[in-house]
């Protein structure tokens, strides 16, 4: 994949000319030179090419990526051996900015850059230059992608990048970091991440992802400078897969219903009771974060239960068919005890309760990453309570994120030049 580099065809016309003008001269040899192409041999090219990492620079991050200027003319190729003459493998972003390598470099290690330009003329310039890369450092973060290869997601999981708790990415870093962290969605759609705070970001594209996605993702974090002392780890790579079928719930308080739909028709309907007055269930798009066939709910650390148990707001209960939606605690969940209020009233502590039967179904129908939508509850969903990035419009969504908008164009299948990474392609 990459770039093309296509050197510019000589016209027949040209070309006509050019066999004529081989008529004029010929070597000691009997080989035919034309005057034009001995001129051409000797003349300079007026490309310029500028080379970053500059020549002979040391100490250089083992994530640099190769950016190559060119004053009156245009690049036709860009290439990195390192010092026993191995090619290093890569491809430039899609905005042309840099070439990226398709691993970290070698700490310790010399490498050759080769970078080519063309003039107006078609005269070639060549570019050869040397750098270092630093020595491994002592202090280094590691970086997480939650999301796993091992199964298919529901159409709304986002892809979801953690740092250690305890640390907060500064925001002068942030664009760096966000630029090498590569998507690559086939089909191809658009997207972009969100820094819900310093140690938490998520990707998603413009709508819910379309079905049979596959996405590889590369966060390309090995050796990359994090402020102070501090650099990445190691880069992670992984396929985030997305369920060929459609599947997606709503909840409406007013009917006090649960619909299922499936490629977006309604397949089941079932009466909930939801979030009683002082515990409200949200109003927001959440989508299914985790499934537990058996769990234990436990209110006693909660405001005002001082960790003991009263019956009513402050409990201790196991339930069956548990699926999180939110990090505060709401759920959808069996609850036989509130069967006669279900489609009737609301007596839940914030959870969408539905029986026993009803809880099996949806259990096994959703996935994790399946969208519920809940409305009606006149409370809205917290930002950033669960995995929220569905919840935001698009414009909000890219409100967090520290580089520009990704062009939602599809030009690339029409042109017919392929993908390359880019940081929200």
């Amino acid at each position: 994949m990459g770039r093309r580099f296509i050197r510019r065809v000589v016209s027949p016309v040209i070309a006509g000319l050019l066999i004529i003008a081989t008529a004029a001269a010929c070597s000691s040899h009997g080989k035919l030179i034309s005057a034009d192409d001995t001129k051409t041999a000797t003349k300079e090219s007026a490309a310029k090419l500028t080379v970053t990492p500059k020549a002979d620079a040391g100490d250089v991050p083992v994530s640099a990526e190769l950016a190559a200027e060119v004053d009156k003319g245009e690049l036709t190729g860009i290439s990195l051996k390192d010092s026993n003459g191995k090619t290093v493998e890569g491809e430039m972003r899609d905005d042309e900015s840099s070439w990226v390598p398709a691993e970290p470099l070698e700490y310790e290690t010399s490498y050759v850059v080769t970078a080519t330009a063309v003039d107006d003329e078609d005269i070639e310039a060549v570019h050869e230059s040397t750098f270092t890369t630093m020595s491994s450092p002592g202090n280094r973060m590691s970086a997480s992608l939650w999301n796993s290869s091992e199964i298919s997601y529901g159409h709304a999981m986002p892809i979801m990048v953690n740092f250690p708790s305890e640390y907060s990415v500064p925001e002068d870093m942030r664009d760096e970091v966000e630029k090498r962290l590569f998507v690559e969605a086939e089909p191809k759609q658009p997207g972009a991440w969100h820094w819900f705070n310093g140690h938490h970001l998520e990707y998603r594209p413009k709508e819910f992802w379309e079905p049979g996605s596959q996405i590889k993702v590369r966060l390309g974090l090995g050796g990359l400078p994090l402020g102070g002392d501090l650099y990445g780890a190691t880069d992670v790579t992984s396929t985030v897969k997305i369920a060929d079928t459609v599947k997606s719930v709503e909840v409406d308080d007013k009917t006090k219903q649960l619909v299922a739909y499936e490629n977006g028709e309604a397949v089941k309907k079932m009466d909930v009771s939801l979030g009683k007055k002082g515990h409200p269930s949200y109003s927001g798009t959440m989508i299914v974060m985790e499934k537990e066939k058996e769990s234990t709910f436990d209110t006693t650390n909660e405001p005002g239960c001082n960790g003991k148990e009263d019956g009513k707001d402050c409990y201790i209960t196991d339930v069956e068919y548990a699926q999180r939606l939110t990090w505060s605690g709401q759920y959808i969940h069996a609850a036989p005890w509130s069967v006669g209020d279900q489609g009737e009233r609301n007596v839940s502590h914030g959870c969408v309760n539905i029986s026993d039967a009803n809880a099996k179904w949806i259990y096994d129908f959703t996935l994790l990453g399946t969208p519920v939508d809940v409305h009606n509850t006149g409370h809205e969903l917290p930002y950033g309570d669960g995995y929220t990035a569905f919840d935001l419009s698009w414009e909000e969504f890219l409100e967090g994120s520290y580089l520009p908008p990704p062009d939602e164009a599809s030009d690339d299948e029409s042109s017919g030049e392929e993908d390359t990474p880019s940081e929200g392609d």
